[in-house]
């Protein structure tokens, strides 16, 4: 299963919405969005590209009313938790946060196969060593709305082969 992850989009929906077209043209079945969503304009574009869209808020809160109505209205395309989200998609145990230093401590705790974050608008990907003997994936996308960064990126990922790639969008 191929997903494509994003975080950091603050407001900026026709850039969310490149990402998630580009992601989908490749193959990818659902998006994760790692926070600073903002609010339910931003996603307007993308529910209409058919993709699952889990989502989390961030420090920028924006209106959770709006985005959990929104959420309630979208025939399950949308999925919004709050502040952080525990999934399992094929067969593939996800851990969603917009802090790096939360998904440091629960990479490191050995229970998910992936865990993603946001916030510091820096893609990262990294194998992290876990306290059971393992390793876990930590992925940051960076900002899909390229917000005090070099570039606005995402990251495209499969859950078969746990590859997983930052990719950058022309702003």
């Amino acid at each position: 299963m191929k997903i494509c992850i994003v975080s950091d989009s603050h407001d900026r929906g026709p850039m969310l919405a490149t990402a998630i077209a580009e992601a989908k043209t490749r193959g990818a079945a659902c998006v994760l969005h790692c926070g600073d969503l903002i609010g339910t304009n931003t996603l307007l574009a993308s529910l209409k590209l058919g993709l699952p869209i889990h989502v989390i808020h961030g420090n920028n809160l924006g209106d959770p009313v709006s985005i959990s109505r929104l959420a309630c209205q979208s025939d399950g395309l949308l999925q919004y938790y709050g502040n952080d989200a525990n999934l399992e998609l094929h067969g593939r145990k996800i851990f969603m946060t917009h802090y790096p230093h939360i998904a440091k401590a629960f990479a490191s705790a050995g229970d998910h196969d992936l865990v993603c974050c946001g916030h510091s608008h820096e893609p990262l990907l990294s194998t992290e060593a876990t306290v059971k003997g393992g390793t876990t994936l930590l992925v940051n996308p960076g900002t899909v709305a390229g917000l005090g960064a070099p570039a606005a990126t995402w990251v495209f990922g499969d859950l078969d082969t746990m590859q997983f790639e930052v990719e950058s969008l022309e702003r």
